[in-house]
């Protein structure tokens, strides 16, 4: 019987929603978004444009490879925000400078 049903309140915010652990997938997916939000904010800084670089291109394809062995809904959501903040953050980076000193 789900807790729900119980009566009891979840109070945890899980990226689990099939009841299932997925350690792999899970911190895949919250990589993706950090590395992602990383890019996003060091990409607008002119002075950080190389570490905006490097979190983008590091960034974009573990986001792709954490979508692609995604398991949950919740998951996906994080990969897909971190995918466009990794693009987003190395395309300001490279208007900045990209990979030069």
């Amino acid at each position: 019987m789900p807790p729900e049903a119980a009566g009891q309140k979840r109070s945890a915010i899980s990226l689990n929603t099939d009841g299932e652990r997925h350690p792999l997938e899970n911190s895949l997916a919250v990589s993706a978004i950090v590395i992602g939000l990383a890019a996003l904010v060091l990409g607008f800084i002119p002075a950080t444009h190389f570490f905006g670089m490097l979190a983008g291109v590091i960034g974009l394809p573990l986001a792709l490879y954490s979508q692609l062995v995604s398991v949950t809904t919740g998951e996906r959501w994080l990969n897909v925000v971190g995918m466009v903040a990794s693009f987003v953050g190395a395309a300001f980076a490279l208007k900045h400078g990209g990979f030069n000193p």
